[in-house]
Protein backbone atom coordinates (compact mmCIF):
# COMPACT_ATOMS: atom_id res chain seq x y z
CA UNK A 1 0.00 0.00 0.00
CA UNK A 2 1.76 3.41 -0.99
CA UNK A 3 0.39 6.59 -0.52
CA UNK A 4 -0.49 8.86 -3.44
CA UNK A 5 1.71 11.93 -3.77
CA UNK A 6 0.10 15.44 -2.58
CA UNK A 7 -3.12 15.69 -2.92
CA UNK A 8 -5.03 13.28 -4.45
CA UNK A 9 -9.20 12.53 -4.61
CA UNK A 10 -9.87 8.65 -4.05
CA UNK A 11 -13.37 6.57 -4.78
CA UNK A 12 -13.57 3.79 -2.25
CA UNK A 13 -15.99 1.02 -2.91
CA UNK A 14 -17.80 -1.85 -0.56
CA UNK A 15 -18.41 -4.23 -3.23
CA UNK A 16 -21.17 -7.15 -2.88
CA UNK A 17 -22.36 -9.14 -5.43
CA UNK A 18 -25.98 -6.96 -5.41
CA UNK A 19 -24.89 -3.73 -3.93
CA UNK A 20 -21.91 -1.96 -4.21
CA UNK A 21 -21.37 1.41 -2.13
CA UNK A 22 -19.37 4.12 -3.02
CA UNK A 23 -17.58 7.03 -0.85
CA UNK A 24 -15.58 9.89 -2.45
CA UNK A 25 -12.27 10.56 -0.24
CA UNK A 26 -8.81 13.35 -0.09
CA UNK A 27 -5.62 12.74 0.57
CA UNK A 28 -5.31 16.69 1.69
CA UNK A 29 -8.44 16.67 4.26
CA UNK A 30 -8.24 12.69 4.90
CA UNK A 31 -11.44 12.79 4.97
CA UNK A 32 -14.22 10.64 3.08
CA UNK A 33 -17.62 11.19 2.03
CA UNK A 34 -20.49 8.37 1.17
CA UNK A 35 -22.14 8.89 -2.35
CA UNK A 36 -24.35 6.61 -3.28
CA UNK A 37 -24.78 2.75 -3.50
CA UNK A 38 -24.84 1.02 -6.97
CA UNK A 39 -27.13 -2.14 -7.51
CA UNK A 40 -25.10 -5.27 -8.92
CA UNK A 41 -26.60 -8.19 -10.93
CA UNK A 42 -25.28 -11.68 -9.70
CA UNK A 43 -22.04 -9.54 -8.93
CA UNK A 44 -21.78 -7.67 -12.10
CA UNK A 45 -22.18 -3.87 -11.52
CA UNK A 46 -23.52 -1.80 -14.05
CA UNK A 47 -20.22 -0.39 -15.83
CA UNK A 48 -21.58 2.47 -17.48
CA UNK A 49 -22.54 4.04 -13.70
CA UNK A 50 -19.34 3.14 -12.82
CA UNK A 51 -17.59 4.86 -15.85
CA UNK A 52 -20.05 8.15 -15.13
CA UNK A 53 -18.37 8.57 -11.20
CA UNK A 54 -15.02 8.17 -12.85
CA UNK A 55 -15.53 11.18 -14.91
CA UNK A 56 -17.67 12.76 -12.18
CA UNK A 57 -14.83 12.47 -9.68
CA UNK A 58 -11.38 11.39 -11.65
CA UNK A 59 -9.60 9.92 -8.81
CA UNK A 60 -6.32 9.27 -8.76
CA UNK A 61 -6.71 5.70 -7.38
CA UNK A 62 -9.61 3.82 -5.79
CA UNK A 63 -9.67 1.78 -2.81
CA UNK A 64 -11.80 -1.74 -2.11
CA UNK A 65 -12.70 -3.07 1.06
CA UNK A 66 -11.07 -6.48 0.86
CA UNK A 67 -13.15 -9.03 3.35
CA UNK A 68 -11.59 -11.35 5.31
CA UNK A 69 -12.51 -13.60 8.39
CA UNK A 70 -12.50 -12.92 11.68
CA UNK A 71 -9.40 -15.00 12.66
CA UNK A 72 -7.80 -12.70 9.22
CA UNK A 73 -8.62 -15.91 7.08
CA UNK A 74 -9.79 -15.58 3.43
CA UNK A 75 -13.26 -14.65 2.84
CA UNK A 76 -15.25 -16.35 0.39
CA UNK A 77 -16.11 -13.34 -1.57
CA UNK A 78 -12.69 -12.07 -1.44
CA UNK A 79 -12.00 -13.25 -4.58
CA UNK A 80 -14.96 -11.60 -6.48
CA UNK A 81 -13.45 -8.34 -4.83
CA UNK A 82 -9.99 -9.21 -6.62
CA UNK A 83 -11.85 -9.52 -9.74
CA UNK A 84 -13.89 -6.34 -9.26
CA UNK A 85 -10.56 -4.38 -8.97
CA UNK A 86 -8.70 -6.53 -11.63
CA UNK A 87 -11.72 -5.55 -13.93
CA UNK A 88 -11.60 -1.46 -12.48
CA UNK A 89 -7.68 -1.53 -13.31
CA UNK A 90 -7.98 -3.09 -16.79
CA UNK A 91 -11.17 -0.72 -17.95
CA UNK A 92 -9.92 2.37 -16.49
CA UNK A 93 -6.23 2.18 -15.84
CA UNK A 94 -6.96 3.12 -12.25
CA UNK A 95 -4.53 1.95 -9.45
CA UNK A 96 -6.18 -0.36 -6.97
CA UNK A 97 -5.48 -0.27 -3.06
CA UNK A 98 -7.12 -3.12 -1.47
CA UNK A 99 -7.55 -2.93 2.64
CA UNK A 100 -8.96 -5.08 5.39
CA UNK A 101 -12.66 -4.28 5.74
CA UNK A 102 -13.39 -6.85 8.58
CA UNK A 103 -16.25 -5.15 10.80
CA UNK A 104 -16.74 -2.15 8.43
CA UNK A 105 -20.74 -3.02 8.24
CA UNK A 106 -21.66 -3.62 11.79
CA UNK A 107 -19.62 -0.02 12.27
CA UNK A 108 -21.62 1.60 8.84
CA UNK A 109 -24.73 0.26 10.11
CA UNK A 110 -23.54 2.09 13.89
CA UNK A 111 -23.47 5.36 12.10
CA UNK A 112 -26.84 5.12 10.08
CA UNK A 113 -28.88 4.62 13.53
CA UNK A 114 -30.33 1.23 12.57
CA UNK A 115 -31.63 1.89 8.92
CA UNK A 116 -30.60 0.45 5.97
CA UNK A 117 -30.68 2.94 3.99
CA UNK A 118 -26.86 4.32 3.14
CA UNK A 119 -25.77 1.56 4.59
CA UNK A 120 -23.26 0.05 1.72
CA UNK A 121 -22.21 3.87 1.00
CA UNK A 122 -21.54 4.61 4.68
CA UNK A 123 -19.58 1.36 4.64
CA UNK A 124 -17.58 2.40 1.58
CA UNK A 125 -16.75 5.25 3.50
CA UNK A 126 -15.40 3.80 6.78
CA UNK A 127 -13.22 1.47 3.92
CA UNK A 128 -11.71 4.81 2.65
CA UNK A 129 -11.17 6.26 5.78
CA UNK A 130 -9.22 3.40 7.49
CA UNK A 131 -7.37 3.55 4.34
CA UNK A 132 -6.53 7.02 4.73
CA UNK A 133 -5.44 6.77 8.30
CA UNK A 134 -3.27 4.03 7.15
CA UNK A 135 -1.54 5.82 4.48
CA UNK A 136 -1.68 9.47 6.08
CA UNK A 137 -1.57 9.14 9.64
CA UNK A 138 -2.52 12.04 11.62
CA UNK A 139 0.67 12.80 13.75
CA UNK A 140 0.49 16.85 14.40
CA UNK A 141 2.54 17.89 11.71
CA UNK A 142 0.79 19.79 8.57
CA UNK A 143 0.69 17.59 5.45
Amino acid sequence: MSPPSAAATLLGFDYGEQRIGVAVGQTITRTATPLKTLTARAGQPNWSEIESLLKTWQPNRVVIGLPETTDGGPHSLAEAVRRFGRRLHGRFGLVVEYIDERLSSHEAAARCRGTSQGLDAMAACLILETWLDETHPRDGSCP
